[in-house]
């Protein structure tokens, strides 16, 4: 069956679509991937996105403008795979959607909200739309997250050692062969805080304003004392926890609150009574107690830690090897750092297994949204702590309704990349 598989995560920058022909063979589900594309999006969806996130304050009304522009954004990349990677044959889509929400309570999930409404995408393409995939998990008791951890699970299998599978997105997470599976914490989540709060810029380049950083310890220290990261697994977090004002409060602990309390822009040079030097432009730095810290130091350290915080959990699983993707990968001042947190432990990217690593995740929806169509279960409740595996996701049917898919048909163990 050929798929397309949509995701934009955390960092809601993109939508990222993965096409695969998936077949299921005796034990093995084989994946030969089709290529990718990937459409950003545009400015008035972002924008009106990041004002509607928490800690943000929305209206019903907002809610759903943002499901319909999102869902609209969905099916044109949708069409675009179809069109560019498929010849037009796609059979099913497959859409995560823009996750706006993820309810904790006391290391509980009560739920989770993705918006971007499927009807769009089966309304455009004419293809059936598997969506909405975590509230089932969350349903049986669950962390309805991290999801791609069964793809890893199968993926994974057989490998020697003890590999564990990486994501680095907005928010982190792993997969050890065990099944245990969780968020570590912010991965670009804060970086990209920090880089639009005193530069304006979505996130930071190549690394290339971190590279010009120090770490700053004692800021290093405050973040680390978060208590999430003690946390047992499972667990799971994002932006409700990790965003622009917990790490301003961060940055109060150390500096004059009231400096930061709007976003830095450059400053025009005060006029003195006196010749004297310009003023440094706002951009630059963060008074602090101790000093000036500047941006490059504090994106700098949350690089450090995301990294800290990553490996402190890789090891706690006792990885052998680490195999990453997401868009933190693309970042070669946070890999450097993660190399240098893990000495003796090979990181590599996905891509040498087979999946991009820009796009890996969007190849596990894929999978997921087959395993639903063929009524196979998406989750394995080690990874997630639900009570039982569940088949995810609701169904809006194509053009034609739905395809006729064989039933009875046994779970995959294992994923074979070819």
């Amino acid at each position: 069956m050929r798929v397309i598989g949509l995701m934009s995560g955390t960092s809601y920058d993109a939508i990222d679509a993965a096409a695969a022909d998936l077949r299921l063979d005796g034990d093995s589900l084989v994946l030969r991937p089709l290529g990718t594309v990937g459409d950003a999006y545009g400015a008035e969806v972002r924008d009106a996105l990041a004002a509607a996130l928490p800690p943000a304050a929305t209206t019903f009304a907002e809610v759903c403008r943002l499901d319909t522009l999102i869902g609209q954004a969905f099916a044109a990349t949708a069409l675009r795979a179809d069109r560019e990677l498929c010849d037009g044959r796609a059979e099913l889509v497959v859409s995560h959607g823009q996750t706006v929400y993820h309810w904790t309570d006391g290391g509980q999930v009560r739920g989770t909200l993705q918006i971007g409404q499927p009807a769009w995408i089966a309304e455009a393409t004419g293809l059936p739309v598997v969506a909405d995939l975590r509230p089932r998990d969350i349903a049986a008791g669950g962390q309805g997250a991290p999801l791609v951890s069964l793809v890893d699970l199968l993926w994974l299998r057989g490998r020697p050692g003890t590999p564990v599978a990486l994501n680095l997105g907005g928010i982190a997470n792993l997969t050890a062969p065990d099944g245990t599976a969780f968020d570590t914490g912010p991965a670009g989540a804060l970086i990209d805080a920090a880089v639009h709060h005193f530069t304006g810029r979505a996130y930071d380049t190549d690394g290339a304003l971190a590279a010009r950083g120090t770490v700053h310890e004692p800021l290093l220290r405050r973040l680390l004392d978060e208590p999430y990261y003690a946390l047992p697994a499972p667990k799971t977090t994002g932006k409700e926890l990790f965003h622009r004002d917990y790490l301003l409060a961060a940055l109060a602990t150390l500096a004059d609150p009231a400096a930061l309390a709007t976003p830095a822009v450059a400053a025009e040079p005060a006029a003195p009574a006196a010749p004297a030097a310009p003023a440094a432009p706002a951009a630059t730095t963060a008074p602090t107690g101790i000093g000036t810290l500047a941006h490059q130091d504090v994106i700098a350290t949350l690089t450090r830690l995301t990294a800290r915080t990553v490996a402190d959990a890789v090891r706690s699983v006792g990885a052998t090897e680490v195999i990453a993707s997401g868009g933190g990968t693309r970042n070669p001042v946070l890999m450097a750092m993660l190399a240098e947190e893990l000495p003796g432990v090979p990181l590599h990217t996905s891509d040498a297994l087979g999946l991009p690593a820009a796009a890996k995740e969007a190849y596990a929806f894929a999978v997921l949204g087959f395993l639903t169509l063929h009524g196979l279960a998406g989750t394995d409740p080690r990874s997630t702590g639900a009570r039982h595996p569940s088949v995810l996701g609701s169904v809006t049917p194509g053009r034609d309704g739905l395809p006729r898919v064989p039933r009875g048909l046994k779970q995959p163990v294992r994923l074979v990349i070819g």
